[in-house]
């Protein structure tokens, strides 16, 4: 009888095992759980064989048991919570970016002027403005030129920014007149149709989606495709692209970003890899810096608007890889040679604002598109 209970015992223990260990290999921790499990499931048939033959009366049995039980747990919390530390460290926020520095007649201002009166001036009924992190200079340029002399915060003014999810939902939600972003993603417009909005997409400028990677990385130029082939999980070591022999981590953004809404029409269809938790990064800020930082190693990827991570790169600290052989300057973007363009726009839901007509009419005037390009960004062909 005990051993038909042995048999059954190590049927189902081992049968367990398998089925976890196997189970393991799809996971980033395969590394840790491949060998942990088989030993641990080895470990749980000798117990159990020795519960059937009662041979726990040992005490020397008992405490060898108990101690190797013990040791498994200690083992598994142990490395769950330094892998939840990581991650812990990894996920970022745009907090750190300070825009009050473009504030609107704020002083020492870094928003950009016109040097001349602008053709429109609104003094009351004032469109209410959000948008984008990388979008704001733009924006409170443009409200600067056109609107009165006063206070304008960045978090509770006509002139604010609620990043892109938050812009966008403001705007389907009637509490702001314009959001400048770059293009919706197909969520975005199906959570506008299900309200029942329609958008109205201006563009105003147009601006290069790069990638960039650590300065110490001798990887220059990449191809669409191979970009594609990173992100789609497809290519995952660096020297397969002519680099060192390093594990490539590909950073993201979350859902609903602006810069991920761009990376997935990059893709042209395929599928993205789906990122780890310390892979997805949620502001433009933090995807740089993590680029630049990741456990000091420099092996990963990130990616932003140009406008946004050209003053890291001034600074030495990542380089913008070009794409198709073409570096992502504002000359092979007028010229069309840079492969990877994209416009943003002035978005309106339906307001009823008199003045959001005019004023969108104006940003792509010779003024408006003055204030673009002195600001960082590509004016209008």
């Amino acid at each position: 009888m005990k051993f038909f209970a042995s048999l059954i015992m190590v049927f189902g223990i081992g049968f367990a095992g398998a089925v976890l260990w196997f189970a393991s290999f799809s996971t980033k921790s395969q590394a840790f759980y491949g060998s942990f499990i088989p030993i641990v499931t080895i470990g749980f048939i000798i117990i159990s064989i020795l519960l059937v033959y009662e041979k726990w009366k040992n005490r020397a049995v008992k405490i060898i048991s108990i101690t190797f039980l013990l040791l498994a747990g200690i083992a598994v919390g142990s490395y769950e919570g330094y892998q939840y530390y990581l991650r812990s460290l990894e996920i970022v926020s745009t907090q750190d970016v300070d825009l009050s520095k473009y504030q609107p007649f704020a002083e020492n201002t870094q928003a950009v002027t016109l040097g001349e009166e602008s053709t429109l001036q609104i003094e009351e009924n004032l469109p209410r403005l959000d948008g984008a992190t990388a979008l704001y200079p733009v924006y409170a340029a443009f409200a600067q030129a056109v609107y009165p002399d006063k206070e304008y915060r960045v978090s509770n003014s006509e002139v604010i920014s609620s990043q892109t999810s938050g812009a966008f939902d403001n705007l389907i939600d009637g509490a702001i007149d314009i959001a400048f972003l770059a293009e919706p993603s197909e969520e975005q417009y199906q959570q506008a149709e299900r309200k029942n909005v329609d958008l109205s997409l201006t563009p105003i400028g147009r601006e290069a989606f790069v990638f960039f990677v650590h300065h110490d990385n001798p990887v220059e130029s990449l191809t669409v495709e191979e970009i594609q082939g990173i992100y789609a999980g497809e290519i995952t070591n660096w020297k397969e692209l002519g680099g060192n022999d390093e594990e490539i981590l590909a950073f993201q953004r979350p859902e609903g970003s602006g810069s991920q809404s761009a990376l997935i029409r990059f893709m042209d269809g395929k599928s993205l890899m789906d990122p780890p938790a310390d892979e997805i990064v949620t502001g433009m800020a933090g995807i740089i810096r993590e680029t630049l930082n990741y456990r000091n190693k420099g092996n990963a990827i990130g990616y932003s608007f140009r406008y946004f991570s050209q003053e890291m790169v001034e600074n030495g600290d990542i380089k913008h890889v070009a794409v198709n052989d073409v570096a992502p300057t504002k000359e092979n973007i007028q010229n069309n040679t840079y492969p990877v363009v994209a416009a943003f726009y002035a978005i309106t839901a339906g307001s009823d604002n008199p003045n959001v007509s005019p004023f969108i009419e104006w940003m792509q005037s010779p003024q408006g598109q003055s204030l673009v390009e002195q600001t960082g960004y590509v004016p209008l062909p």
